[in-house]
């Protein structure tokens, strides 16, 4: 679980920084999830710096998780 939880927040620390590349210097087109959904439009840049806290978050929670010995 906890490589899961390690794994789900890289994506969404990588994915909400090429977002906020993608919106501010238009660059890393290909990994800008945010810019094909039409309905975030203006709120773009707001769903991506969400989507960069919460990776973060997400990191260091697995980061204090103890894996089960068994």
């Amino acid at each position: 679980m906890k490589k899961l939880c390690e794994t789900v927040g890289f994506l969404l620390c990588a994915l909400g920084i090429a977002g906020l590349l993608n919106e501010w210097f238009d660059r890393f087109r290909f990994l800008a999830v945010m810019r094909r959904l039409d309905f975030i439009g203006p709120y773009a840049i707001f769903v991506n710096i969400v989507m960069l806290v919460a990776g973060v978050a997400l990191l260091v929670a697995a980061d204090r998780v103890k894996e089960q010995q068994e």
